[in-house]
């Protein structure tokens, strides 16, 4: 696998954005770029990319497209479009975003109406819109799961999957997301590898983290942190990952505020490949 994440630090141009690629290790990275991006940067930083064995994984939207304010949701969706064909373009596998949500609490938000049917509908028409308006035939759209949207389960990938009918539409991996439950937090190994089990043909990149329960605090208190900050036993996830996605396969670090912290991150995981007997 080719583990990466974001690149955190101070920088402005291509150039000093390489001096910090060279010194995190990653072989794989979010795009540092975006629609609006003037075209030149974008092809430095492609190239930079290419001269070090760099893979862009992915390119995030993080746009709320059901946001209340109707200009703003109008926006988000014409965001989406200019992600996902800047994607195509560049050759980016996967655009991101998460499903949406109507809640003024913001753009992430937990709120009952995520779940509502029309809420689902809206979801697949959106997608829908997104796929059909740039028509890739090499980028894919993809929802980041979250803990209290859809799709929040590896079931309710799947048929999401399936409704929205799309070949351009796949699954974007983050476990940890999932773990929403103190079942699934308790039998972690066997939960993450019933996601890999179940959408790993259709998983164009992966985020890694780890998660941590307050075991007497009530009612159920979950956080996410930093890969060795929880109770996830990385070795066997990394074992997990190794038998469902192709050696290739982006992995990347994220949530991490600053170089060093992803710099700690990184050394955790990778010496927990080692032991594993994993390339990273």
């Amino acid at each position: 696998m080719l583990l990466g994440g974001t690149i955190a630090g101070q920088w402005s141009t291509p150039e000093e954005w390489e001096a910090l690629l060279v010194r995190s290790r990653f072989k794989a990275v979010t795009a540092p770029f975006d629609c609006h991006t003037d075209p030149q940067a974008v092809a430095a930083y492609r190239e930079i990319c290419e001269r070090h064995g760099v893979v862009i994984a992915e390119i995030g939207t993080w746009k709320n497209l059901f946001d209340p304010d109707p200009v703003r949701a109008a926006q988000a969706m014409d965001y989406a479009k200019g992600q996902l064909a800047l994607a195509e373009a560049t050759g980016i596998p996967c655009c991101v975003n998460i499903a949406g949500t109507s809640s003024p609490a913001g753009w992430d938000a937990a709120d009952p109406d995520n779940y509502t049917a029309r809420t689902y509908e809206r979801i697949i028409e959106s997608v829908r819109e997104i796929i059909d308006a740039v028509n890739p035939t090499r980028a894919f759209y993809c929802l980041e799961p979250m803990p209290w949207m859809v799709p929040d389960g590896p079931d309710e990938y799947l048929q999401l999957i399936h409704d929205v009918d799309r070949p351009q539409f796949a699954a974007h991996m983050d476990f940890v997301n999932m773990i929403n439950s103190p079942r699934r937090y308790l039998m972690p190994e066997a939960f993450i590898g019933e996601c890999f089990g179940k959408l790993a043909p259709y998983i164009k990149s992966t985020h890694i983290k780890d998660t941590r329960m307050h075991p007497t605090r009530l009612t159920t208190i979950l956080e996410e942190c930093s890969p060795g900050e929880g109770t996830l036993d990385y070795e066997q996830v990394l074992a997990i990952m190794d038998r469902h996605l192709p050696k290739d396969a982006p992995v990347l670090l994220e949530h991490m505020t600053t170089f060093d912290e992803y710099a700690a991150a990184y050394d955790y995981v990778a010496a927990a490949a080692s032991r594993a007997g994993i390339a990273v």
